[in-house]
Parts: structure tokens; C-alpha cells; sequence
């Protein structure tokens, strides 16, 4: 079953024309980065996949289905999979499989419609691409039912200063280019990623852990999507512990927990009364 939702904002439509088109392209998600292996890191220390048997659960931007999957894979009952870009086509197809447990809702996060119902919502990697995230996380708290989870995964400030000072003046330029551009540049970063990456192996180096213990376990083609997702997307914002907080409790969720995942990220985690 797909719903669609009503028209979108002119600057919602491009950004999400951004990455409908990057979904299209990188439309797989092999070994370790779709594996419930990743989904159990992404969840400690707060939750585990043994949490997910049996429960509905909302992902909003769910893109090729990889979080979808390995909610399925967790045992999941009823997997309600929001994405409002093209890359639904790729979501339905990646995921044709398990159909049965799937409900497509072909709109953005802040159109989700369940009122008091579902006992998790997961947006992993969405929220900080996200101008405004405040209706999102509204919609996350109303659609689920009272003791609810959220478990919400963004960008860090905290462990990116160095990075950010090297790719906030070429992200200046690199989403402006053409897709089959950017592409062709991923390819050439790659080498130095490389590099940089071996480095990591022996030293203790600027986000070390994250190369480490991530990066390193993806295939050559996982890798440079990854550089694609750091250089594509108009919006990207790296929110602070505090910010990350505010994010969940605004919304009126209790029990707002923070892991700060391989020394770059946000977990977040909030409860609804």
C-alpha cells in the first residue's frame, strides 16, 4: 500500500530531488552496511535488534530500504517505510521480498499520519538534512503510542571540527555539479580516502574510530557513496550534544538519552509520556 502526501515546498522538492536521484544511482546496500551486524552498533548502548521482534515501527527516509531490511531482519511485525523521493521505486524493489510486513508512504517525515500507535520510529541519517526538523519530530511523537521510542541518528559537531573546516568550502562547490561530476570526483577522493584510511589503521588520528571501526568494513562502492553523501545534499547540519537534546525533548519527548557514536555522531534516544 502507498499514500502520497500533498504538494511539497519548492525548496523541500529539490532537496528531495537530491537525493531521489542518489538513491537511484546507489541503489544497493551489500555486506557489513546493510547487515544487522551495523544495526546493532547503530543502536547501542541503548537499545538491541531483539528490541524490534514482534513491533510496528515507522522509518522516516527510508531511501533503498537498508534500515527497513534490517528492521525485518530484527523481527519486526509491521515495518511502515516513509520516503518521499524516487527512490521509492528502488525501496519497493529492494524490499519485495518481505512486502508483506510493508506499508510505503510515498511523503515526507512530517505527513505521517499514525496517531498513537506504534512502538518504534527510527530516522537514522535523515534529520540533519533536514532545514527544519521540528514538525518531523513532532510527527514522530504523535505516531507513537504512549512509552514509545524514538530513536533518532544525526551528524555530530563535537569530533568534526577539522573535517568541517576541510569540506564546508568544497561542499560549497560540489552541490552545485552535475550528478555524472560529482560522481567522477567521488572516484578521485577515494584515493586519498584510501590513504587516509590506512593511516587510521596505525594511528590515532582525527576521527580514527569511525574509520576504523566503519568506513574500513564497506566495499570500494559503499565507500564512495559515502563521499557522495557528504558533498551531495544542499542541507547538512551538525548539531552539538546540546542541540541533539533539544531536538526530542521539544517535541515533548521524556527520557531523552545521547551516545556519541565512534566520536562523530548522535544517537538520541526519547520516550513518549
Amino acid at each position: 500500500m502507498t499514500r502520497a502526501g500533498a504538494p511539497r515546498s519548492d525548496h523541500a522538492s529539490k532537496s528531495i530531488a537530491d537525493f531521489g536521484e542518489q538513491w537511484t544511482h546507489f541503489r544497493d546496500n551489500p555486506g557489513y552496511y546493510g547487515s544487522l551486524e551495523l544495526f546493532r552498533d547503530l543502536l547501542e548502548p541503548f537499545f538491541t535488534p531483539s528490541d524490534f521482534r514482534g513491533v510496528s515501527v515507522a522509518d522516516i527516509g527510508s531511501g533503498t530500504g537498508r534500515i527497513v531490511r534490517m528492521l525485518a531482519a530484527a523481527g519486526a511485525q509491521k515495518i511502515v517505510a516513509v520516503e518521499p523521493s524516487a527512490a521509492m521505486e528502488v525501496l519497493r524493489a529492494n524490499t519485495g521480498d518481505i512486502a508483506s510486513s510493508i506499508e510505503y508512504v510515498h511523503t515526507t517525515g512530517d505527513r505521517l499520519t499514525y496517531e498513537a500507535s506504534l512502538d518504534f520510529v527510527t530516522s537514522i541519517g535523515v534529520l540533519h538534512h533536514v532545514p527544519d526538523p521540528a514538525p518531523v519530530v513532532s510527527s514522530m511523537y504523535a505516531a507513537l503510542r504512549p512509552g514509545g521510542h524514538a530513536i533518532v541518528w544525526l551528524y555530530g559537531r563535537e569530533g568534526n571540527r577539522l573535517y568541517l573546516a576541510l569540506a564546508r568550502p568544497l561542499r560549497a562547490v560540489t552541490t552545485r555539479m552535475p550528478h555524472s561530476v560529482l560522481l567522477l570526483l567521488c572516484r578521485m577522493l577515494d584515493v586519498p580516502l584510501l590513504v587516509y584510511l590506512g593511516l587510521c589503521q596505525r594511528w590515532r588520528l582525527p576521527l580514527w574510530r569511525y574509520l576504523r571501526n566503519h568506513l574500513g568494513r564497506l566495499t570500494p562502492e559503499i565507500r564512495r557513496l559515502t563521499i557522495y553523501d557528504q558533498l551531495n545534499p544542499r542541507w547538512a547540519k551538525y548539531y552539538t550534544r546540546s542541540e541533539a537534546r533539544q531536538l526530542l525533548e521539544a517535541a515533548g519527548f521524556v527520557d531523552v538519552r545521547l551516545h556519541h557514536r565512534l566520536g562523530y555522531s548522535w544517537l538520541i534516544t526519547g520516550s513518549r509520556k
